[in-house]
């Protein structure tokens, strides 16, 4: 990664944030000078597509909940993210609701009893749908990454999914793997 290139990392959007804490993408961003932003395009249940089925371990058109979001950086679209919950965690709650969360979904999931224990990502480089080219402001041929996330609690449930999609330019990832 080139030097002042944004470099995400992934633990600060599985463990729940200090009591008053702002939402991580902000803070993620600032940490590195810039201004991160973000828009709630829609909240509520879905029917769960194959692979939304898959990840959360529920019958494929069964009922979840979705949120969708783009995130900005700098004012420019940098991320779609789609982050799916089980129904019985998250009908009812601010999760099911457009609105931003104070101190983010993953403190509300810890204060509804839900934390995380361990989480899986799977990260692709690929072409982008036309939508998400336009939505984005991406380049014609211009790669987009995907990273799919899987947080489960102790017991092994799925308590959230996230498909996000991001922009390549200047994109990093880092992951800081503990052995032994």
């Amino acid at each position: 990664m080139a030097e002042g290139e944004p470099v995400t990392t992934s633990a600060r959007y599985v463990v729940p944030s200090a009591s008053g804490a702002g939402d991580a993408w902000a803070a993620e961003a600032a940490a590195g000078g810039r201004r991160g932003t973000q828009t709630i395009l829609r909240a509520g249940e879905v029917a769960a597509s194959g692979r939304v089925a898959d990840l959360l371990g529920v019958e494929r058109g069964a009922p979840v909940v979705e949120r969708q979001r783009i995130m900005y950086l700098d004012g420019e679209p940098c991320e779609l993210t789609h982050t799916y919950y089980p129904l019985e965690i998250a009908r009812g709650t601010a999760l099911a609701a457009a609105a931003k969360i104070r101190g983010g979904a993953v403190r509300l999931l810890a204060e509804l009893g839900h934390v995380g224990a361990r989480a899986r990502e799977d990260v692709a480089a690929r072409l982008p749908t036309e939508s998400e080219r336009r939505s984005l402001s991406l380049d014609a041929g211009e790669p987009v990454l995907e990273l799919a996330r899987l947080t489960l609690a102790a017991g092994g449930r799925p308590i959230q999914a996230d498909v996000m999609v991001m922009t390549s330019r200047g994109q990093g990832l880092r992951y800081e793997i503990k052995i032994g």
